[in-house]
This record gives structure tokens, C-alpha cells and sequence, in this order.
């Protein structure tokens, strides 16, 4: 077949499928285009999903009546004149393609009113025709009407799912649109049916009176608000607590600019953040606004103009995993951020305990586990009588598990396990960041066998193990002495700790550097190691101790598994439970 050049027609409706592969693509066009017209209202019509009717309506400034047939020629746009101008796009739409490809494929008709002029114009345009510019009633603003969506390309249409999956991306785009921009009202109507109608959200109440609407009333129940300016970028919003987490991301979103985006290296440095407080498998949940100067990203990628590149892609990475984190860090009781009572995420995976299960005669010893780690003096009910404590006072210790203990706000119940499991796991990261962890020799070394790999294995991380406070030698091939452990761990089991440790690095593949990264996981295995055992009988003052020492470590509301580690029972849930009526 000869070279030959293609008609215009059939090239826009090639471009086209760039832009509009469904009506939610179209839709998105058309609600950024209002939102770069600065409009305080947008109502969006549909009929079928879209693809019969799709009418957007706006109260933006509108268009001059000599630019309207511009507006539907290709690669005409007002948002930019110049190549230094798209290497800092402020606006949502730049490429001047979005208008032209829909009418190539539907029936549309534009009708504007500029804010300066006294009447509004129409413009017909479909399938490569243009029909006359003519007067027309309207108010202030912007009105686009999409009718039969790749009515002449069957095979485009027949790729389109059913009517129900199609307006679920449809809504989906409009309530990304209402999450980005709390300034503009929202309506949505399909069908002759109102879906929902969202007034302009200016304070704080409203924008999270709409993140409820939209994201759920869980979300913002268990949200903490975020606000942190640096470097010159500023990052606010929404992240929910570790307690509230979900089964896939699909409750993560980030506005850049505005824009709402997707980018790998922000959706890891949300993970990171939460990487000690959840558990494996689940995913947070946040609405996060991002600004940061428009000549630091790249937002002309993809025609969808959700993917981006970063100029300092680690910079941002940093900034936004660090202002996490310290959000994150004060989910304690008492702590700023922990206000809400822990509770635990629905269907939530299964857990096993860490460590040997401790014999009878183990668990009658007075073993000083906690009392090495607990710095407070003794609490006693009478100290504690009067006092407005988070986690109040111990009561007693339940099925040698759980604390119970008295608050104002009523009956507060720990997980000794899982609290301690916490409170030893930070104390070993924070050790371990300023100058390692202090050893203990043993009064008696432990011999054990191991595998010749573990052995291997001992002997190239020889200096690691020493800064985790771990001292072994290679006294065979296939065995190891333990002459020294660490302070914290020292009541601790110490051959199934080393062995522990060693799987740990073992799952790092003999590479150095990723042992380091996840230098969280083998902390966290020793934590376990350390941490008070079901059945170990606490005393009174130890329990209180306990709790003193949550209500002062970050992040003690979940362990390292991502388990709450507290709960309470309210008075008004008590009077609830013995039909009290009080």
C-alpha cells in the first residue's frame, strides 16, 4: 500500500482515542476545562452513563464569542503560548486536544458566556463537521453538551463495559473532582436522578463534612489532619489512623497542584510511612494536597495527565514519607494525634504470637522483663486516684493477657503483649540510631546448631549483630555460641532470638544495604523476643508502669504487627451493656 496522508477526520479520530476511550475520560476533560475557568458551581448530567448524554454545565468566565470556534480546533489553547510555558503548567488542561477528539466521535454543542459580554453564542460540532455560530440563551459561563458517544465508530462502543461500570468511573471522576477543589460546589445527576449534590466546602467542618460523603464517615472519623510547610513544598490533609486500614488502595488520593495524580515513588513513600504500624497486606487510607513549584514537576507524560515526573522525585519522596511519619509518630494514648479510641480494621488477618510459649515453672519466676524498661517510679491506685491519665489506673490482669484498668472517660483494657511489643520495638530503633545496642555478656554462653547457611551467614554479619548487641562465634561448622545479648532482651529466650535474627537476614539475600533498609523487620523480631508472654502474672506496679510508658511512646497504640494494642469501654457503653439508662 502506497504512503498517503490521512484525512483530518480520521487523524482526530485516531487522537481521539487518546483522550476519550470512555465517557469518564470524556467527562474528565470537560470538568477540568470548568475548573480552569475558575467556576464556583459545575453540574453534571448524564444519561446512560454517559454515552447517550453527557452535559456539563459551569459558571466559569466563560468564552469570548471570536474564541469559540477555536476551542474546537485542535491544538488550540488560552493556557499556554510557549515551550517555557509547559515547563511550568499551573492550569489542569494545556494540550488543546480535549474538545476537538470528543467532537470527532459524538455530537457536541458548546454554549459560553463570556463574563465582560451581554449574550451568550452556540456551536454545533460532530463527526468532522462545524455548524454556525449562532446566539443563544444562557447565564454566566460554560455549557457542553455530549450526545451519542462513538455512535458512528462501533467498534469504539462495543469496548465499553456495562452502563452500571461505566458510571462508576463516571462518578468516580466527578467525586476525584469535588476532592480536589473544596472551593466548587458539585452536583451530579444520571439518569433524571440526583447521585449527589455537594455545596462549596470553605472550613475545615465542611471540607471533612464532604470527605465523608465521598470517602465514608469511617475515614474522617479515624483521620488525623495533617499540615507541614518545608523545603518549599507544603503537604496537608487527611491520613487515617493505623487502626483504620483497608484491603486495597483504592482510598489513596493525592492532589498535586490541584491535579489529582498517580505516582509510584509517592504511593511508596505513603507504605513507608506507615510500614511499622500496619499490617502486611493492608493499605492506609488518605486525601493529601501537595504544592510545590509547577517548574519542579512535569505533568505533560501521558494525555490523561495523571502521571507526572519530578524534578527531585527523592526530595519529594523524603518529604512527604517524613511529614507521615511524624503524624503517625504521636498515635499514643494521650498524644495528639490518638485521640480516638483504637479499634481494630475489619476481617483483620491472622496473627500469631512470636516466641516459645513459657513453662509453668518459667512463668512462677519473678523474671525482670519489664522492670528493666519501666523508668517510672511505682504508681499505685491512690497516686493515681485524682489524676487525668489516658490509660488511668490498673485494676488487674486478666487470663495473664490483659490490663484492666480505670479511666476517667471508663474501662480501659491493654494488650500487655502487643503494648509492650511496642514500647521495646521503638526503645531498640531509637538505640539503635544513636550508637547501637548496649550487650550484656552471659554468665553462661549458649551452644546451638545451626545450619551451615545460618553459620555462613553469622560470620559475614558478625559487626551487624554486634551493634543489635548480639554477640555469637562460629565454634563448628554448623555451630554458634551466644556470649553477650541485648540489655533490653536479656530475660529473653536468646537461641530462639539469634535464630530469629538470622532468618531475618537470611531474607535479605546476603545483600548488605537491603539488611540495613529493613533493618525494622529484625528490630521488630527482637521486640517480640522482649516483650511480656501470655500467662507472665504482671504486679500492680508493673502493669501501671506499662501504661505510663504507653502513654509516653510513639506510636503505642498499634504493635508492630499493626494490632491495636488498648481499647475502652465508656461509661455510657457500660449503662448501654446493663441497661442502666443513665
Amino acid at each position: 500500500m502506497a504512503i498517503r496522508q490521512l484525512p483530518t477526520q480520521l487523524i482526530n479520530q485516531i487522537a481521539a482515542g487518546e483522550v476519550v476511550e470512555r465517557p469518564a475520560a470524556m467527562l474528565k476533560e470537560l470538568l477540568e476545562n470548568s475548573l480552569d475557568a475558575g467556576a464556583r458551581r459545575v453540574e453534571v448530567e448524564l444519561e446512560q452513563a454517559g454515552v447517550r448524554l453527557c452535559r456539563v454545565r459551569d459558571d466559569g468566565v466563560g468564552i469570548p464569542r471570536d474564541e469559540i470556534p477555536l476551542a474546537l480546533s485542535r491544538h488550540a489553547t488560552s493556557k499556554i503560548a510557549s515551550l517555557e510555558d509547559l515547563s511550568c503548567v499551573a492550569s489542569l488542561g494545556f494540550r488543546g486536544e480535549a474538545l476537538p477528539s470528543i467532537a470527532s466521535v459524538s455530537q457536541l454543542r458548546l454554549v459560553s458566556r463570556h463574563v465582560d459580554a451581554e449574550s451568550a453564542y452556540a456551536l454545533e460540532s460532530g463527526y468532522g463537521s462545524q455548524g454556525e455560530l449562532r446566539p443563544a440563551p444562557h447565564p454566566g459561563g460554560t455549557t457542553v453538551e455530549v450526545r451519542d458517544l462513538f455512535a458512528r465508530t462501533p467498534a469504539r462502543r462495543r469496548f465499553l463495559k456495562t452502563e452500571r461500570t461505566e458510571l462508576l468511573h463516571a462518578q468516580r471522576v466527578v467525586e476525584r473532582l469535588a476532592l480536589s477543589r473544596f472551593s466548587t460546589a458539585v452536583r451530579l445527576i444520571h439518569n433524571g436522578r440526583p447521585v449527589f449534590d455537594l455545596p462549596a466546602a470553605k472550613t475545615r467542618e465542611e471540607q471533612e463534612a464532604r470527605l465523608a460523603r465521598l470517602c465514608g464517615k469511617a475515614f474522617v472519623e479515624n483521620g488525623l489532619y495533617v499540615e507541614r510547610e518545608a523545603d518549599g513544598m507544603s503537604l496537608r490533609g487527611w491520613l487515617s489512623r493505623p487502626s483504620f486500614s483497608r484491603s486495597q488502595p483504592d482510598l489513596q488520593h493525592v492532589v498535586l497542584n490541584g491535579r489529582v495524580i498517580r505516582d509510584r515513588s509517592l504511593s511508596h513513600a505513603i507504605r513507608s510511612a506507615y510500614a511499622d504500624v500496619l499490617f502486611h497486606g493492608r493499605h492506609p487510607a488518605c486525601v493529601l494536597y501537595l504544592e510545590i513549584d509547577p517548574a519542579d514537576v512535569d505533568v505533560n507524560v501521558h494525555p490523561s495527565k495523571q502521571e507526572v515526573r519530578f524534578r527531585d522525585g527523592r526530595r519529594v519522596h523524603d518529604f512527604v514519607r517524613r511529614t507521615l511519619e511524624s503524624a503517625l509518630s504521636d498515635t499514643r494514648p494521650g498524644g495528639d494525634a490518638g485521640a480516638a479510641v483504637p479499634q481494630p480494621p475489619a476481617q483483620m488477618p491472622a496473627q500469631r504470637q512470636g516466641g516459645l510459649p513459657l513453662a509453668m515453672d518459667q512463668i512462677r519466676e519473678a523474671l525482670p522483663v519489664y522492670a528493666a524498661l519501666a523508668a517510672a517510679p511505682p504508681v499505685t491506685v491512690a497516686d493515681t486516684a485524682d489524676d487525668d491519665l489516658p490509660l488511668g489506673h490498673a485494676l488487674a490482669h486478666l487470663h495473664g493477657a490483659f490490663i484492666l484498668a480505670q479511666s476517667r472517660a471508663g474501662l480501659v483494657i491493654v494488650d500487655a503483649h502487643a503494648a509492650h511489643e511496642r514500647i521495646t520495638y521503638e526503645r531498640l530503633k531509637q538505640a539503635w540510631a544513636q550508637a547501637g545496642i548496649r550487650s550484656q555478656p552471659l554468665l553462661v554462653p549458649h551452644t546451638f546448631e545451626v545450619a551451615t547457611a545460618e553459620a555462613d551467614l553469622a560470620e559475614e554479619y558478625a559487626a551487624l549483630l554486634g551493634q543489635l548487641g548480639l554477640e555469637l562465634n562460629r565454634t563448628g561448622p554448623e555451630t554458634l555460641t551466644i556470649r553477650a545479648v541485648p540489655v533490653l532482651l536479656a530475660g529473653a529466650d536468646a537461641v530462639a532470638l539469634v535464630r530469629d535474627v538470622l532468618a531475618d537476614l537470611r531474607g535479605g539475600e546476603g545483600d548488605t544495604a537491603r539488611v540495613r533498609r529493613e533493618m525494622d523487620d529484625v528490630l521488630a523480631s527482637m521486640a517480640c523476643h522482649g516483650s511480656v508472654r501470655a500467662n507472665r502474672r504482671l504486679t500492680m506496679d508493673e502493669m501501671n508502669a506499662l501504661l505510663r510508658d504507653m502513654e509516653r511512646t510513639e506510636r503505642s497504640d498499634q504493635c508492630n504487627h499493626g494490632r491495636p494494642t488498648w481499647t475502652v469501654l465508656s461509661l455510657a457503653d457500660l449503662d448501654r451493656l446493663f441497661a442502666r439508662g443513665r
